[in-house]
């Protein structure tokens, strides 16, 4: 055979191999276009059911169901299923799901937000299934759709096994609400301790009154030795005996202490006077005497046991009622009703700017705080030289007064730090700490602010702040509830935001290894009550021994400081530009 015959026979057999691998190619490419839309329906199908054991979880474990990230995440997994396949056959059993556990979670929170998120969720699948037999379903849920849209906030949930749980049962709402009719009195409220001391489970002992007050708002705290029940009843005026009327706490399995001073002048306008007495063998009582009122609430703090009543007057809430309108450009379903300030109201409708600070230096005195990484360093002495810088910062830069919760190192109580920026009516409160782990390498910087916990590492940093347990941070949640439709959460929400944000460029610019651990919700002790925007801020993490070096080196902590200022500046510039800039105009 001559070469030229062998040359040709080879490269046909090459282009014979060439056309059968692409053939081969082409095969395998129709195989995988006609498999995908079978892979794709499975997958969603794999979802879908994930989203469904989410939620057969969630509803089978009350525990759960205190914590809001269980339901976002349930909620997230069927908005999941939606998002990958918008108009498959489970898109619209996705959104009913995602709408009805919205709503749900709305029974459990009390906020309008997540009512107008399930609302939103149960509109659009009715809009974009008009045949499917979700729509029937959703508009049985909604009520009628019109309806729903008018008045979302006033629009009943449905009912769930959840109802049952204690965290639908906090102490009395702060929610504003008209005195008791001269008719009846109130039921009276039976509340459970979240935590007795163990020493033998005698009765407990009340061992002091403390007041905080001005003219809108009054703070009472009675401190125990260990936890008890307690139940509490307002009772009218009675004018035929010169009676005022008169807000009353009974301790179950209680002594009155030797020392206790049993009647406490107050005089201020919403109260007379705060007084105990040995009701009866077994039973303490003490009487707060009402001069006048708008709201109240009561709940317990532990470690120490303590009961705080806070009081409300007409002021704040008679400027809450002069507000004006929203924006013609407002949609309705953000309008809130009448009866509740709408969200960011109190800071951009008011107009009235942030004029004071407080600043909160965590822990001092017989409370160190969290221990350093380095011998005799600890978080009391740290964060007051960081709060004394700020101060200084904000005073100079942004041109507001500063009061510092504490200038020495001295304790303070936390129901006390709160009750302080109420009673000297500031329009900011930021508490300084330093954050802590078991896990020495964790290094980075969070800041809280008072809602839900949505994670457990918020929780533990919760639990240690409030020096108490992880289990008396889930009992916390119930007194949460009713606080979820206060304008300052959404508020708080975007202080915390700003300052983080500012914080964390600032530091990142300069150092080396900083994390950003982001925004975080938990209830914290210190922000319970407040009635400003109120933030925790976590500046770096002490028990890590590269921060708790920078922690002590005066750079760093000016460099954070010049990040929270500017934090601040943004929430400011943000709220209210036109007042920022006047202010900025006056002080040059």
């Amino acid at each position: 055979m001559t070469p030229s015959v062998c040359q040709y026979r080879r490269r046909l057999r090459r282009h014979c191999l060439a056309c059968c691998l692409e053939m081969v190619a082409a095969l395998m490419a129709l195989t995988l276009l006609l498999a995908a839309p079978v892979a794709a329906a499975s997958r969603i199908e794999t979802l879908f059911h994930h989203a469904e054991g989410c939620q057969r979880e969630l509803k089978a474990d009350p525990a759960r169901q205190k914590y809001r990230h269980h339901w976002l995440r349930c909620i997230d997994k069927f908005k999941a299923v939606y998002l990958q396949d918008p108009d498959g056959v489970l898109a619209p059993a996705a959104l009913y799901q995602a709408g009805a556990l919205h709503l749900e979670l709305a029974r459990f929170s009390g906020s309008a937000a997540d009512r107008r998120e399930g609302i939103d969720l149960l509109q659009r699948l009715m809009r974009r299934f008009e045949r499917s037999a979700y729509r029937s379903k959703a508009e049985a849920l909604l009520g009628t759709a019109p309806k729903s849209r008018a008045t979302p906030a006033q629009k009943p949930v449905p009912s769930s096994k959840a109802q049952a749980t204690p965290a639908e049962k906090p102490a009395p709402s702060s929610k504003p609400r008209p005195a008791p009719a001269p008719a009846a009195d109130p039921p009276p409220i039976r509340t459970t301790a979240a935590a007795t001391d163990g020493n033998g489970g005698g009765p407990a002992t009340v061992e002091s009154l403390r007041f905080w007050s001005n003219p809108s708002y009054s703070r009472v705290v009675v401190d125990l030795d260990r936890g008890t029940t307690y139940r509490h009843h307002l009772l009218k005026k009675d004018p035929e005996i010169g009676k005022p009327q008169r807000l009353f706490i009974d301790f179950d399995r209680c002594r009155l202490g030797k020392d206790v001073q049993r009647q406490v002048p107050i005089n201020d306008d919403l109260l007379l006077d705060a007084r105990a007495g040995q009701y009866d063998a077994n039973t303490v009582r003490v009487v707060v005497d009402l001069q006048s009122f708008k709201s109240y609430k009561v709940f317990s703090l532990d470690n120490p046991f303590r009961i705080v009543i806070d009081v409300w007057g007409q002021e704040g809430l008679a400027k809450a009622a002069q507000l004006p309108a929203p924006p013609p450009s407002a949609s309705p379903a953000k309008v809130a009703d009448p009866g509740k300030i709408p969200p960011n109201a109190l800071a951009r409708q008011l107009a009235l700017g942030v004029r004071r600070i407080v600043i909160d230096p965590g822990h001092g005195g017989k409370d160190f705080g969290a221990p350093g990484a380095l011998k005799g360093v600890h978080e009391k002495k740290v964060v007051l030289e960081i709060s004394k810088r700020l101060a200084k910062k904000v005073k100079q830069r942004l041109g507001c007064e500063v009061i510092l919760t504490r200038e020495t190192d001295r304790f303070l109580t936390l129901e006390e730090r709160t009750a302080i920026a109420n009673t000297r009516n500031a329009d900011l409160f930021v508490s300084i700490h330093t954050n802590a782990a078991r896990d020495r390498r964790a290094y980075g910087i969070e800041t809280f602010f008072l809602n839900l916990a949505t994670d457990e590492d918020a929780i533990l940093v919760a639990a240690r702040e409030n020096a108490t347990s992880e289990k008396n941070i889930s009992d916390l949640q119930a007194i949460l509830l009713d606080l979820m439709q206060n304008a300052k959460i959404n508020e708080s929400s975007r202080l915390a935001c700003h300052v983080q944000g500012a914080l964390y460029r600032h530091m990142k610019g300069r150092y080396s290894q900083v994390r950003d651990k982001g925004v975080k919700q938990a209830p914290f002790y210190v922000l319970l009550g407040a009635q400003m925007p109120a933030v925790l801020i976590e500046t770096s993490f002490i028990s890590n021994q590269r921060e708790c070096q920078r922690l002590t080196d005066p750079k760093y902590q000016e460099h954070l400081c010049d990040g929270i200022v500017a934090g601040i500046e943004a929430y400011m510039r943000e709220t209210n530009p036109t007042a920022f800039v006047q202010q900025a105009g006056k002080k040059g």
